[in-house]
């Protein structure tokens, strides 16, 4: 994801001033807010937030895609907040993802009154990746639940209790990632799904994250990017 990052960044006019990996990690302490206009951080939960409160108590204005941390989120917006810099989180910032995300609150929220329908979700990646479900259909499911008041919790299983969305997860092949979330009756079907072709979606959002945060203080996430909110 470093390298597709990287590559994108610079075909899109940026300047790369510093790589930092588990091999030269010390040279974190060679960067702030000084010579860094953002950082882009895609590394391992019990990295990403150590390195979080560095950028934050330094200045540098970061870009999150690191998953697994998300209970110290409220101490690092704290640390944002109190050095007058920014920050900016996203389980997923595939600019199509994040649209998909929209579509299905906006779904969940039509179909709320109409309660001869039961949702439930599948998600599909490659065989490489270990957990389940996915960080993307996690959001989609909160996203479910906030609107869609039949469902109270999720369960990474098949489920017949009518308050737990189901979520199926799928490992097979070199699937970058497929996630389908249908809405069923007796008479028909609703389906929404949204499918990536390949990872550079992720990474090409990540960059454009990082030129919107550029300029701004504080912690945001891709609906204050692409300008959508319910």
């Amino acid at each position: 994801m470093g390298q597709t990052i990287e590559k994108i960044a610079i075909e899109r006019g940026h300047e790369i001033v510093g790589r930092i990996a588990i091999e030269n990690h010390d040279d974190l302490s060679l960067f702030s807010g000084d010579n860094v206009d953002v950082a882009i951080e895609f590394t391992q939960p019990e990295a990403a937030y150590e390195n979080l409160k560095y950028a934050a108590k330094n200045g540098i204005k970061v870009v999150c895609g690191t998953t697994g941390w998300l209970e110290n989120k409220p101490e690092i917006e704290q640390l944002v907040k109190e050095n007058n810099t920014a920050f900016l989180y996203a389980s997923n910032f595939s600019i199509g993802v994040n649209v998909f995300f929209y579509l299905n609150k906006v779904l969940a929220k039509v179909m709320n009154p109409f309660k001869g329908y039961d949702v439930r979700m599948e998600e599909i990646h490659h065989t490489q990746k270990l957990d389940a479900p996915s960080g993307t259909a996690i959001t989609l499911a909160e996203g479910i639940i906030e609107n869609y008041s039949n469902k109270k919790n999720w369960v990474n299983n098949l489920s017949t209790v009518e308050e737990e969305l189901t979520i199926v997860s799928v490992r097979e092949g070199q699937v970058p990632g497929t996630h389908t979330v249908w809405y069923n009756s007796e008479i028909d079907e609703i389906e929404i799904k949204h499918t990536a072709h390949n990872r550079n979606g992720f990474a090409l959002g990540a960059v454009v994250a990082a030129e919107w945060i550029a300029d701004k203080q504080g912690s945001f996430n891709m609906d204050d990017v692409l300008d959508i909110k319910l």
